[in-house]
């Protein structure tokens, strides 16, 4: 199975997680204006588009960023149209492909050795991707587009507000730091799904691929959990957005802890 292998970078600080330490809830209520009641939450459902993938070859790079980059315009037309419409900043992401990932971006050192990565700065609102054989062995379902939109998420994140709250927020420790970071990611998982619905049907997708894509969501493997959230929950914060298509229903940051864990 695929595993998404994901830094993201703020412009004012980068996320460390221990993949050993203990997942538990949170003692501090989520309190950031921009986090619990963004504006993003008021705008309604995307706006239905037409979207269209183009045919990745197994293993070619140069057909992998061709499409990364149908997707990526896809997700800019969409977004631009739902920020602007409800008077929220938007700006153009930028796109960066490597075939190996710096030793040094956005002001970190990275230790990550996959053949497959995808890093977002905020700081430069840049987007670089890693295209390997791990992500182009098998192009054939939703997952790379899937993997492309979540990345496109932590630019709306930049845009709206959201990063720059996650990152201002008050926390008492390791173990609120990790739920917050959930609350992030899962934040973001529905973002993606969202933004599929707005899209659907693709051609030649039928809900056998939805239910795939589900399929693929990680196990609750060591750390897996603690960082990205329990494989119930992703796929529960999945179906949300896909179901309605709002990112307005994607706000984790007023959900119980059990429902973030």
């Amino acid at each position: 199975m695929r595993k998404l292998l994901i830094m993201t970078l703020t412009a004012a600080s980068m996320l460390s997680l221990s993949a050993t330490a203990t997942a538990a809830t949170t003692a501090t209520p989520v309190k950031h204006p921009k986090l619990i009641a963004n504006p993003l939450y008021e705008a309604g459902a995307l706006p239905a588009t037409t979207c269209e993938e183009p045919k990745v070859k197994r293993n070619d790079r140069k057909s992998g960023r061709a499409y990364v980059d149908a997707v990526i315009a896809c997700l800019e037309s969409t977004w631009e149209q739902h920020l602007t419409a409800a008077d929220l900043p938007f700006s153009k992401v930028k796109v960066r492909y490597v075939s190996k990932l710096p030793k040094t971006y956005c002001g970190t050192r990275e230790t990550e050795k996959e053949d497959s990565t995808a890093r977002y700065c905020g700081k430069t609102g840049e987007l670089v991707f890693q295209l390997g054989k791990t992500w182009l062995d098998d192009p054939s379902d939703l997952w790379l587009f899937n993997t492309v939109s979540y990345m496109y998420g932590w630019h709306v994140m930049k845009l709206v507000g959201i990063a720059d709250a996650y990152d201002a927020a008050p926390s008492s420790g390791k173990t609120e730091d990790r739920e917050l970071a959930r609350r992030q990611s899962l934040q973001n998982d529905c973002f993606s799904t969202a933004f599929l619905k707005s899209v659907w049907p693709l051609k030649g997708r039928t809900t056998k691929d939805w239910t795939y894509l589900l399929s693929m969501v990680e196990g609750d493997a060591p750390g897996e959990a603690r960082l990205y959230g329990k494989r119930a929950n992703v796929v529960a914060w999945y179906k949300r957005g896909f179901a309605t298509g709002d990112p307005g229903s994607c706000n984790t940051w007023t959900a119980p802890s059990s429902k973030v864990a």
